[in-house]
């Protein structure tokens, strides 16, 4: 428990650091400045393994099952880590398109992104707790995360990506605008406003609901996937937050480079289809934590390269 709470402490830090200090005048994050903090979060995150290395290995933290080396802990985290942060890019794709729709000035993006965050710790922590106790007691619904991460992959590999993603036609947008009041201009930082004695909603509300619901339909691919990795919920959780930490300077850096990554998506299909297979063949064949991150990194290193050479070849792709 007390390592627990001194991750969340230290979670709490960084974040207070983040808005308190480094970005406490709402300014648009230049290409640069998202390049160093996409830097220094990826570099945390890969670090952290040390860490996990170290609670593990001096009897700190103790794994679910007996037999698993701190080397392995280890090596679960990196992996989990890597999935969580490969899963984002269609995070990062919808959450352009919210900011995009509800004209979102990009000096306070990074401040409905921070607020997103202690939304998705509270909401990702409660699905991380109920999913590893669903694995530990009902060993049968690894078959059915199975299923559905093999589901999600094929209908993935089909989507069409000339379709266009909009906000405003979603039955969330409209429940928010039965339940209160909304306008439609923006009033500096402000999530609500107070007039005539009425509590308004502004557009960076909106965002900052519509953001934390597509972040939860998107934890219901990414935990079971990770969850195909470990059952551990210390390395599920803490793997979980370096990446949703990471996805605000990611987001910043990468938003306009999306459509250069025609292939990407069908690394995520291999991805999540292995991840799939991993968790139907659990009970009677155990994959090694190694093939798994072998197949992460081919799988997103081929997608990577193909989307170059894709690009190089035809020009600028088409755009989702």
């Amino acid at each position: 428990m007390i390592i627990w709470i001194g991750f969340l402490l230290m979670i709490n830090l960084f974040l207070a650091l983040d808005l308190g200090v480094f970005n406490k005048n709402p300014h648009e994050i230049t290409y640069k400045e998202a390049t160093q903090w996409t830097v220094v979060w990826t570099s945390l995150g890969l670090l952290f393994s040390g860490v996990i290395y170290f609670l593990y290995s001096k009897g700190y933290m103790q794994p679910p099952m007996e037999g698993i080396t701190p080397w392995t802990s280890a090596t679960e985290y990196i992996t989990g880590y890597i999935i969580e942060l490969s899963l984002s890019v269609d995070n990062i794709f919808v959450i352009a398109m919210i900011f995009k729709s509800f004209r979102i000035p990009k000096m306070y993006q990074h401040r409905v992104l921070f607020w997103g965050i202690l939304g998705a710790l509270l909401f990702r922590g409660l699905m991380i707790f109920f999913g590893v106790v669903l694995i530990t007691k009902f060993s049968w619904t690894t078959y059915i995360f199975g299923v559905f991460l093999i589901f999600t992959a094929i209908k993935m590999a089909f989507s069409d990506d000339s379709e266009e993603f909009n906000p405003r036609d979603s039955k969330l947008y409209n429940l928010i605008r039965r339940w209160m009041p909304l306008t439609g201009e923006i009033y500096n930082d402000h999530f609500i406003i107070k007039k005539r004695g009425m509590l308004i909603g502004t557009p960076l509300l909106l965002s900052l609901i519509l953001i934390e619901f597509t972040d939860v339909l998107f934890a219901l691919d990414s935990i079971p996937a990770i969850l195909g990795i470990t059952t551990d919920p210390f390395i599920v959780f803490t793997s979980n937050i370096f990446a949703i930490l990471g996805l605000r300077s990611m987001y910043f850096f990468i938003a306009n480079l999306l459509d250069s990554f025609h292939y990407l998506k069908y690394s995520l299909t291999v991805i999540l289809t292995y991840v799939g297979v991993k968790l139907i063949l659990a009970h009677h064949y155990k994959l090694s934590i190694g093939l798994s991150l072998g197949v992460i990194a081919v799988s997103l290193l081929v997608g990577i390269l193909f989307s170059l050479w894709h690009k190089k070849k035809y020009g600028e792709t088409t755009s989702k």
